[in-house]
């Protein structure tokens, strides 16, 4: 790896864009790998993302584009994925080059479906990465807001802190501040698991209920939280850190995430198909939900939000029905 260690972003979508604007403040170049070639030709000719983002004006002469995965991960040493988790096996499968000695770092909030692992773990069970290098670039931080250049945080976590300051140190600018972590999967399952709970704060919504219930709503989730992550991977954390408690919060309230508004939804009488359909960006809290059912077979932790969005969701249970329930388990 060189001195200068050079950076390729994955993905197309809000927040791969965002990080792109967030490391272009920093770097003289950075490579970018979108499947829409389409999209490519727009950044060239105009500056931005036609579909996402696009108030975001970039320096054409900082962004290596391309549609080649290969390409992409060949430029650099390190390599941010931000794709939906349902569509990451699907563009890994593209890889012919190897990833022995990048550093991984995922900005995807999720689980790979076809292992049932978090992101990290994926990668270090499939393609044999040691987690030294392996990253998780958390928030509380919605793309929307990086594009306004309004205050927003980043944890960086990473079994190698050092890694972790480079991300971080490149990541950082006047409207960008950054902490590290050496949390990787806890912060990670955080990451997955307030999507589920953002889905949750959605339905209420749109059932009616107020910001009463939303605040008991959101103080049991951190609990709930807490006893997941504890059952997955022990170690000494504060959960009231920015990197769990802050982005549960944010991704639960804010008018800016995808999974409050697919969650509001379903409350308002949306079937989960017709709600997919509306939106034009995918709700990663769908997938994770059954992903965090499934794994809490195992792990057997008292879950009754995520168990109550998994009867709503999967199980074709009514909304009404299943919050009248959960509302006596709560406290």
């Amino acid at each position: 790896m060189s001195d200068t260690p050079k950076f390729a972003v994955i993905g197309g979508g809000s927040w791969a864009t965002a990080i792109a604007k967030m490391l272009c403040v920093n770097l003289p170049e950075i490579a970018w790998y979108m499947r829409n070639t389409y999209a490519i030709e727009h950044i060239k000719i105009n500056k931005h993302n036609p579909n996402y983002l696009s108030s975001v004006e970039f320096d054409n002469k900082k962004l290596k584009l391309t549609s080649d995965i290969n390409e992409a991960v060949a430029y650099a040493d390190y390599v941010i994925f931000a794709i939906p988790s349902a569509f990451l096996n699907d563009e890994l499968q593209k890889l012919t080059v190897s990833l022995e000695g990048k550093v991984i770092f995922s900005a995807i909030k999720g689980i790979v479906p076809e292992t049932s692992l978090i992101v990290g773990e994926h990668f270090h069970k499939t393609y044999d990465i040691p987690y030294d290098n392996i990253g998780v670039i958390t928030g509380p931080c919605h793309a929307e807001e990086v594009a306004l250049e309004r205050l927003s945080y980043l944890t960086i976590a990473c079994g190698d802190d050092q890694k972790a300051k480079v991300m971080a140190k490149n990541l950082n600018s006047h409207y960008i501040k950054t902490k590290i972590s050496d949390d990787i999967i806890g912060t990670e399952y955080a990451a997955m698991l307030k999507n589920i709970y953002s889905i949750a704060a959605g339905i209420a919504h749109g059932l009616g209920y107020g910001d009463n219930f939303q605040a008991l709503l959101m103080s049991n989730a951190i609990r709930e939280m807490k006893k997941y992550i504890k059952k997955v991977h022990k170690m000494k954390r504060n959960i009231n850190d920015s990197a769990y408690l802050g982005d549960l919060l944010v991704t639960g309230y804010s008018i800016f995430s995808r999974n409050r508004m697919f969650g509001n939804m379903i409350g308002k009488g949306y079937t989960v198909k017709s709600a997919q359909m509306e939106m034009s960006m995918v709700a990663e809290g769908y997938y994770a939900t059954k992903s965090a059912h499934k794994l809490n077979e195992e792990y057997k932790a008292k879950t009754p939000i995520i168990d109550a969005v998994y009867d709503i969701l999967y199980e074709g249970k009514e909304p009404k029905k299943v919050f009248k329930k959960l509302t006596e388990k709560l406290d």
